[in-house]
C-alpha cells in the first residue's frame, strides 16, 4: 500500500504525468526536458526528483549533463497500462503539443551529431584506412556470435553504439557504457534513429561496471581494450558481470609497432598476443573458446572469444566448450 500511494502522490501533478509519457519516448537531459515542456529547469528538476523518490524516474549524470530515465519496470508499467487505458477514453491534449516539441529535441540531437562526425571524420579515418574494411570485422563478430538469443548484452566502450546497433536486436535488455559523455550523447541519437529504445546508456568506467555479479550474459569490447592502462583488470571487470557460461567477445588489435597510434590517438597499447588474451582470460575464470585473425592492411584484427565458468562446476562447462 505504501508503494502505491507514494505513486499517487507523485502522479497528482500534470507536469509529472507529462514527463512520464515523454521518458517512455527517450532518455532526455533535465534541460531537453525544460525545453519540451517550456518551463525553468530549476522548476523541471524538481518534479524529476518527486518521480525519482517513487521510483517511476532515475537520473544519471554524465559530465556536466543529467539525464533522466524511467524508473525500474515493475513500477512503471502497471503506471503506463493505466495512463494508455484513459488516454483511449479521453485523448491528452499536452501529448500532441509535447510529442512535437520532443522532434525538435531529437532534430537538435541529430544535428550535434552531424556536426561532431564531420569535424572528426578526418581522424577515424585515417584509423580505418590501417586495417580490413569494418564491415568485414563486424561480419566476423556476428558470426563468432552466432544467432542463439541473448537475455542481457553489455557493450564496454559503446563510443557511438555501433556494436548495439549489430546486436542489442537480439537481446531482451542491453547496456551501452563509456566514460565520454559525448559519446553517449551521440549514442542516444543513432539508437534513437533505430528505435532501439530497449537499449541503455550509462556514462561509467571499464573497470567498474554498473552491473552486479552475473548479471551479463554477453560482454563486447570492440577496439577499447588498447585504449586500458590495464587491461587485464578490464578483463576481469568484464568477467565478474558475466552469467556462468556468459561469453565475452574482444575485437582488438594484433602486435604492431604504428607508434604515431600512441602519440597521436592515446593508443595505451599497440596491440595484443594471443597469449597476451589468453593468459588474462585464464586469470578471469574465462574459458577461450575462439580466436580469429582478420589480415588486409598495416594492422591486423583480432577476435577473442571467451566463455565464463562456473566455479562449482567448471569441468563440466569445460569439457562443452572445448567441444564448441
Amino acid at each position: 500500500m505504501t508503494i502505491a500511494l507514494d505513486i499517487f502522490r507523485a502522479l497528482a501533478d500534470s507536469t509529472r504525468l507529462r514527463i512520464l509519457a515523454l521518458l517512455r519516448s527517450m532518455e532526455l537531459s533535465v534541460g531537453e526536458l525544460a525545453q519540451v515542456l517550456g518551463q525553468s529547469q530549476p522548476r523541471v528538476s524538481r518534479h524529476v526528483k518527486i518521480l525519482c523518490d517513487a521510483g517511476l524516474a532515475e537520473r544519471r549524470k554524465e559530465g556536466s549533463w543529467v539525464f533522466v530515465a524511467p524508473g525500474a519496470d515493475d513500477r512503471v508499467a502497471p503506471v503506463v497500462a493505466a495512463l494508455e487505458a484513459w488516454a483511449a477514453i479521453e485523448p491528452d491534449h499536452w501529448a500532441v503539443a509535447d510529442a512535437a516539441r520532443l522532434a525538435a529535441v531529437r532534430a537538435d540531437r541529430a544535428a550535434a551529431a552531424q556536426s561532431w562526425f564531420a569535424q572528426h571524420a578526418g581522424e577515424w579515418d585515417a584509423i580505418r584506412s590501417l586495417h580490413i574494411a569494418e564491415e568485414q570485422v563486424e561480419a566476423a563478430m556476428k558470426a563468432a556470435l552466432g544467432d542463439a538469443p541473448v537475455e542481457r548484452l553489455i557493450d564496454i566502450g559503446t563510443g557511438t553504439g555501433r556494436m548495439l546497433e549489430l546486436f542489442a536486436g537480439h537481446a531482451e535488455n542491453a547496456l551501452g557504457i563509456d566514460r565520454s559523455s559525448e559519446m553517449l550523447r551521440l549514442a542516444r541519437v543513432k539508437l534513437a534513429e533505430r528505435g532501439l529504445t530497449h537499449a541503455e546508456l550509462r556514462q561509467a568506467d571499464l573497470y567498474a561496471l554498473p552491473l552486479g555479479d552475473g548479471e551479463a550474459d554477453l560482454a563486447i569490447i570492440h577496439h577499447v581494450l588498447h585504449f586500458a592502462q590495464q587491461p587485464g583488470a578490464a578483463i576481469r571487470e568484464a568477467a565478474r558481470v558475466l552469467m556462468p557460461g556468459g561469453r565475452l567477445l574482444i575485437a582488438d588489435f594484433a602486435p604492431h609497432d604504428v607508434e604515431e597510434l600512441r602519440t597521436r590517438d592515446a593508443h595505451a597499447r599497440l596491440g595484443f598476443s594471443d597469449e597476451q588474451i589468453v593468459g588474462w582470460f585464464e586469470a578471469a575464470s574465462l574459458l577461450p573458446v575462439r580466436t580469429e585473425t582478420l589480415e588486409g592492411g598495416e594492422l591486423t584484427v583480432k577476435l577473442w572469444l571467451a566463455r565464463r565458468i562456473d566455479q562449482r562446476g567448471g569441468e563440466g562447462l569445460t569439457k562443452e566448450v572445448k567441444a564448441a
